[in-house]
């Protein structure tokens, strides 16, 4: 039985037992990667980094809640109909993997009880634009996960963008995490937990006193 007390999983607004297994692709070989001289950081939105035979070597767990790879659902998707018609399959993309991908072979992404964006370095910040346009230009409404290298500092504004659980760097402590979510107690500019910017929301008196 898992252990809440050694989780590092954050579920709104408190610590949780993590219900998901994420898979995992097999190691493929990663060649060094430059641009303009330099090594590049991040992978490439829209760079194709998943071979054929990585896809058929991903174990799949015969039995609970499953978070496969992007690229696993799309060519092993009709052997996890069944498990998905049951809600235990979820999908998992990187901050490289372009939403609409996901969006053109699932034109309702309502049908996964959750998504999760994988961010490979803290420093990387699509994963808030991921997680805007799945919650707005694609009316994504159940959860949705930030995991990876995930920290402290970032929780305020991943939930700003429609993040609802955060699985914390495994390094770090998730109760110490947990305070971040109150960082600020109005937020003037609109987003996604909160459309209306602070003006629209709060109105000042007038003062209709004469000097």
């Amino acid at each position: 039985m898992p252990d809440i007390a050694n989780s590092n999983l954050i579920v709104g607004n408190a610590i949780a037992v993590d219900e998901w297994t994420r898979v995992e692709l097999p190691v493929g070989e990663e060649a060094v990667r430059k641009q303009a001289g330099k090594v590049v950081l991040f992978k490439l939105t829209g760079e194709a980094r998943v071979t054929p035979e990585q896809i058929a070597a991903t174990e799949i767990p015969a039995q609970g809640k499953i978070l496969v790879p992007l690229a696993v659902w799309r060519e092993r998707k009709d052997e996890l109909q069944s498990r998905l018609s049951q809600g235990e399959v979820g999908v998992w993309l990187a901050t490289h993997e372009p939403v609409e991908t996901l969006a053109e072979c699932e034109p309702d992404l309502n049908i996964f009880p959750m998504i999760a964006v994988h961010v490979e370095r803290f420093a990387d910040g699509r994963i808030f634009s991921i997680g805007t346009l799945l919650r707005t230009r694609y009316n994504y409404r159940n959860g949705l996960r930030a995991c990876g290298d995930v920290l402290r500092d970032q929780l305020f504004f991943l939930k700003r963008c429609g993040f609802d659980s955060y699985l914390i760097r495994a390094d770090r402590s998730a109760a110490e995490a947990l305070a971040s979510l109150k960082d600020f107690s109005e937020p003037y500019q609109g987003a996604v937990d909160e459309a209306l910017p602070a003006w629209r929301r709060f109105s000042r008196p007038v003062n209709t006193s004469t000097a």
